[in-house]
């Protein structure tokens, strides 16, 4: 077996896995295993993970049950550089943050073979030494760190780092080790804020990135945080290369959004190869946020663009009311070609005597519109109006293209053959 991926760890009972220990005599159970992945694992299985290891063993993705023993754990934890000398990726999700895991898996990172690792996706602090260690890991393609201490990060010097997430409860001065990074081929980059202060962040973040290849190289951006935010959105528009743009905040307190047209015009000028952009985990009741115009713009702009979730203005949502081209001005309207699927409205408002309007709008803007996500029931009634208008046309397509091939037909010249 070279590969054993279990998501119900409660079939390995540990009686089982005793006796397979007793019959293989100090060898690994599975000496050919490249990968192990094995979720809430329980705990009387915990002490038999390096019973599966073996020296060829080369990807280790472990979460762990509730109330394990932290001591057995990580005395496991410290196990793997020694039964893995070759180990290459590691994963472990639904960790205890205590001191005895911190030490113990920061002492597994420091005994591991640095020079091969390429994944390190442990979603816990480590300590000041190790960090030091791994933001200078030559090879490592992506990286999880959580930042728990208000002192900076060291200089970043990752050149093959494509994947990058970042979770972070203080105040945002780490940022400073990303000034002058080693950043090459840097893809994807997410943001956790658990701080109960977030500031300034998007500026703080855009201000260290131009000394770096960032702005070329990103194509996913998220921040995501559970509390009200009101960013900054301007500092965005240097990431021109952005196919994923994730800004997430809370309205559970009053709305958050301050998106208006002239925000959201600048960005989807500034990034046309957008294909999921999202502000907000959803719209809220508030009447707020961009209007036709703006929703206009970014079907022209990024015509990629598949999914959407932005607050926006029912209200002014008319069919007549969306930009046209007009000789002299830059065009605006939107484009046929808009791949844009799937539209997440949530709790906005839509009065029941305005679900034509905002069908036909929608529609003429967003052609392909299949899917809109909503919590407010009201949007029940214009999603029945958009199927039922895009069956409408679908059977006028079929209809059109089966007299135009008749036609065709009729005008093929008759022969006899005798």
């Amino acid at each position: 077996m070279r590969r054993l991926d279990e998501y119900d760890p409660t079939s390995l009972q540990s009686q089982t896995l005793l006796v397979l220990q007793l019959r293989a005599s100090g060898e690994p159970l599975l000496p050919n295993l490249k990968s192990l992945t094995l979720m809430d694992v329980p705990e009387d299985v915990v002490p038999f993970i390096p019973l599966l290891l073996s020296p060829r063993t080369t990807f280790i993705c472990l979460s762990f049950g509730p109330d394990f023993p932290e001591v057995v754990a990580a005395s496991v934890v410290t196990t793997f550089p020694t039964l893995c000398p070759n180990l290459q990726r590691i994963s472990l999700h639904a960790i205890p943050r205590t001191p005895i895991i911190t030490a113990a898996v920061s002492e597994m990172l420091l005994a591991t073979n640095r020079n091969i690792l390429q994944q390190f996706d442990v979603h816990l602090p480590l300590t000041e030494e190790t960090n030091e260690v791994i933001c200078k890991l030559s090879g490592l393609c992506k990286l999880w760190l959580t930042i728990d201490r208000p002192d900076s990060l060291p200089t970043l010097v990752l050149p093959k780092l494509a994947e990058m997430e970042i979770e972070y409860h203080r105040d945002h001065n780490w940022l400073q080790g990303f000034r002058g990074a080693t950043l090459g081929k840097l893809a994807s980059i997410r943001f956790y804020c658990r701080s109960r202060s977030i500031g300034d962040f998007l500026e703080a973040f855009e201000g260290v990135a131009l000394t770096t290849s960032i702005p070329t190289t990103l194509s996913e951006f998220r921040f995501c945080t559970m509390r009200a935010w009101r960013p900054n959105y301007r500092s965005l528009l240097p990431f021109i290369q952005l196919k994923e743009l994730v800004v997430m905040f809370s309205c559970g307190r009053g709305c958050s959004s301050t998106i208006d047209d002239d925000i959201i015009i600048d960005l989807a000028r500034a990034m046309p190869k957008l294909e999921h952009l999202r502000f907000g985990s959803l719209p809220c009741k508030t009447p707020t946020g961009v209007t036709v115009k703006g929703l206009a713009a970014l079907a022209y702009y990024c015509p990629r663009l598949s999914d959407l979730c932005v607050h926006f203005q029912v209200a002014g949502l008319d069919p007549s009311e969306i930009p046209q081209v007009t000789p002299g001005d830059e065009p605006t309207s939107p484009r046929e070609d808009c791949v844009l699927t799937c539209l997440r409205v949530g709790d906005i408002y839509v009065p029941e005597e305005s679900t034509l309007m905002v069908t036909l709008t929608l529609l003429r803007i967003f052609p392909r519109l299949d899917n809109i996500m909503y919590t407010d029931q009201r949007w029940e009634k214009v999603v029945h109006a958009i199927n039922a208008s895009k069956k409408l046309v679908d059977h006028s397509s079929k209809k059109r293209s089966f007299d135009a091939a008749r036609r065709n037909v009729d005008e093929i010249p008759f022969r006899s053959y005798t």
